[in-house]
C-alpha cells in the first residue's frame, strides 16, 4: 500500500449550498496518515458498549447514540466491520490518550451508525465544547451512502457522504478502505451527525480543533510581529538605560 492514496484521496472543496444551510465550504482530504497535530484528540474507548453514549472525560464531546447506531467492538457479518488502521493512523489515539494506537485490525471500541430501515432515525451525534473548523475521525470501510453532517446549533452547516472522501467508497473492510478523513469548514460548527442509509458507518479517533490546524501567519503578518517585538525590545532598553 502507498504511503498516501494521492489520487483517489487528494483534498477535494465541497461546496453545500442547501436550503436552510450556512452554505458553507468543506475542505475534505484522506489519507494513511493521523490527525494533525495541536487538535483535541478523543478515542472513544471511555465510551460504554451499546447505546449509552456519554460525555467524555478524554475531550469534552457529548454523544448521543439513536439505535441501530452503537458503541461496538470487533466485527458482526452483515452489520459492522472494525476499522483497519495502516500508515500511523493511530498515532495519538493509543491509552492512554497521546500514545499510538498499533496498525491493524481496530480493536478498541468504536462508533457504527446506519439500518436497513427499520430504525430509519439511526444516528450518532456528537456535540463539541466549542465551535471548531476543524474536525477528524478514523472512517472504516467507506460507503458512499455514509453521511456527516455538521451544524451549529440546529442550523446545517454542510454535508459530506463517503464519495466525497474516495473515489471508490466499496465499504472494502481491508487495509485500503479505512482512512483517516480530516475535514475544515469556512464556518463555525459545534455538532456533527452520522448517519447511514445502510449498515454501517463505522468511525473512531475524533479529533477536532477551534481553528484550520492548515491555516499558518502570513509573511507579511509574521513581518509585522517581529517589528512589534523589536519595538518592545528596544523600549526596555531605552528604559534601563
Amino acid at each position: 500500500m502507498k504511503a498516501l492514496r494521492t489520487t483517489a484521496l487528494a483534498a477535494a472543496l465541497l461546496t453545500v449550498g442547501m436550503a436552510g444551510t450556512a452554505h458553507a465550504a468543506l475542505s475534505v482530504s484522506g489519507s494513511v496518515g493521523g490527525a494533525p497535530t495541536g487538535v483535541v484528540l478523543d478515542n472513544l474507548d471511555w465510551l460504554t458498549l451499546g447505546t449509552a453514549g456519554g460525555l467524555s472525560p478524554q475531550s469534552g464531546i457529548t454523544i448521543t447514540i439513536t439505535p441501530n447506531a452503537q458503541a461496538v467492538q470487533g466485527s458482526v457479518a452483515g452489520q459492522y466491520a472494525a476499522p483497519f488502521l495502516s500508515g500511523g493512523n493511530g498515532a495519538g489515539f493509543g491509552n492512554p490518550i497521546g500514545t499510538n494506537q498499533p496498525n491493524g485490525v481496530d480493536t478498541t471500541t468504536y462508533l457504527t451508525s446506519g439500518s436497513t430501515g427499520a430504525t430509519a432515525g439511526a444516528a450518532i451525534t456528537i456535540e463539541l465544547p466549542f465551535d471548531a473548523l476543524y474536525f477528524g475521525l478514523l472512517w472504516g470501510s467507506v460507503d458512499n451512502y455514509n453521511t456527516l453532517s455538521f451544524f451549529d446549533g440546529d442550523t446545517l452547516v454542510g454535508s459530506i457522504t463517503g464519495s466525497d472522501v474516495t473515489a471508490s467508497p466499496n465499504g472494502d473492510q481491508g487495509v485500503n478502505g479505512t482512512l483517516y478523513v480530516n475535514i475544515t469548514s469556512t464556518i463555525a460548527f459545534n455538532k456533527i451527525v452520522a448517519t447511514s442509509s445502510q449498515f454501517a458507518f463505522e468511525f473512531d479517533n475524533l479529533a477536532f480543533s477551534e481553528r484550520d490546524p492548515n491555516d499558518v501567519p502570513e509573511p507579511g503578518t509574521l513581518a509585522l510581529l517581529g517589528l512589534g517585538l523589536l519595538g518592545v525590545g528596544a523600549l526596555r532598553a531605552r528604559r534601563r538605560a
